[in-house]
């Protein structure tokens, strides 16, 4: 086995403003590629149309969770006050909304937020342990004034010399390979 080459990862071109980095993104959405992501040191305000990405379901998983923690709630404490335990005082009836409202409140709350959290962690693919992007030296300025466009090679369109030319097409400063170390 040869230790010398490592396999590659992906490949990526490097912006130093805004303007070619959105242009480039429009473009390599077009191209058709699939597994590709911009970084930039800042947010970049349409970006996200420019590569095409469609809005998150997230709000509505978390807005899902949260009527299932509320209705969880109210079933617990109707179970608990009614069912399992009935304690009969003065006429009172035995379930009495106002009175739960505090813990349908907080299940729905806890319910709402542990989703979103779990949501958040699948949908970005974390945590990532290793990622070979962050040993490029070039690619520490993604911090701090550079725009970068990576291209995975799990891409289905990749091909290493074809994508080299694509992102060279594109105009930035530099294309480099990224291995798998």
């Amino acid at each position: 086995m040869n230790h010398d080459t490592a396999p590659l990862w992906g490949m990526m071109a490097e912006f130093d403003n805004v303007s070619d980095t959105l242009a480039a993104a429009e473009k390599t959405r077009d191209a058709g590629f699939k597994h590709w992501d911009t970084h930039t040191p800042f947010p970049v305000h349409g970006l996200c149309d420019a590569m095409g990405m469609r809005d998150t379901r997230l709000p509505w998983v978390v807005l899902t969770a949260g009527i299932t923690g509320a209705l969880f709630g109210l079933a617990l404490q109707y179970f608990t006050n009614a069912v399992d335990y009935p304690f009969v005082i003065s006429g009172k009836p035995l379930f009495s909304l106002p009175a739960n409202i505090p813990v349908v409140f907080e299940c729905t709350i806890l319910f709402a937020a542990l989703t979103a959290f779990k949501a958040m962690l699948v949908a970005n693919r974390l945590p990532q342990h290793h990622r070979p992007l962050f040993k490029k030296e070039r690619f520490r300025r993604a911090t701090q004034d550079r725009f970068f466009i990576v291209i995975e090679a799990a891409d289905p369109k990749f091909d290493a010399d074809r994508t080299r030319a694509f992102l060279e097409s594109l105009g930035g400063l530099s294309v480099e390979e990224v291995e798998d170390r």
